[in-house]
């Protein structure tokens, strides 16, 4: 069942929109909400975009353009809440709306195509866990190796990735187990980070806050969210 509930977390989504003309100037700022399923898993984008002379607009197509489009890729930056603030101030827009004041600009909903999970792999959980779950979250643009490197000592990563792996991790929090690994998929063109999570008794929320954080962290390192799938 779907709620179109936002993107587990506490805010929305910033980025930069450089110049088509490559010179890394500014030209406005593109706001973004992941709606989703009660798994968490991707149903749809929300988007709004500003610029000095616009103003504010919504505009799905941008939002699409900017995940299938190199050149449009290349101009977006994911930015953190206080970077936006700025280059809103310095491009002339005084205050930054509130969060709640955004989503009233979010007029063009991009809905995305839904399916049962895939259900591959292994489904029965080890003993203590009541459910087994895997995600794949896809990203858009690239990491440099220097990137990566500073996720493996963020993540505390091991040798013990499987094949293709770059970077991974380990965490439980409130008696459930979450493991991961970042890998490039698509020749090259994309990144996407694989999550086996292992629920124990209780609340499923502390999944939609792992899931939050590590989304959070791959974008403070430059990379596009796509969307969020489910195989078991």
């Amino acid at each position: 069942m779907s709620t179109d509930r936002p993107h587990a977390g506490p805010s929305l989504d910033y980025h930069l929109v450089r110049s088509a003309q490559g010179d890394h100037e500014v030209e406005g700022i593109l706001v973004e909400e992941f709606t989703r399923h009660d798994d968490f898993t991707t149903t749809g984008l929300h988007s709004a975009g500003w610029t000095p002379s616009a103003g504010w607009w919504s505009s799905a197509s941008l939002s699409r353009g900017l995940r299938t489009d190199p050149a449009v890729l290349a101009r977006v930056v994911p930015i953190a809440h206080a970077d936006a603030v700025a280059a809103y101030r310095r491009l002339g827009g005084r205050h930054l709306p509130s969060e709640a004041v955004l989503r009233t600009y979010f007029r063009d909903h991009q809905a995305f195509a839904t399916a049962p999970p895939l259900r591959l792999g292994p489904t029965q959980p080890p003993e203590g866990f009541h459910e087994r779950r895997v995600y794949r979250v896809l990203f858009a643009k690239d990491l440099r190796a220097d990137q990566v490197a500073t996720l493996r000592t963020v993540w505390r990563t091991t040798d013990g990735c499987t094949v293709g792996s770059v970077a991974g991790g380990h965490h439980e929090r409130d008696g459930h187990q979450f493991t991961w690994e970042l890998r490039r998929i698509g020749h090259n063109l994309a990144w996407c980070l694989d999550l086996t999570a292992l629920l124990g008794a209780g609340s499923a929320e502390a999944l939609g806050s792992i899931l939050y954080e590590l989304t959070e962290v791959l974008r403070q390192h430059g990379l596009v969210l796509v969307t969020t799938e489910r195989f078991s």
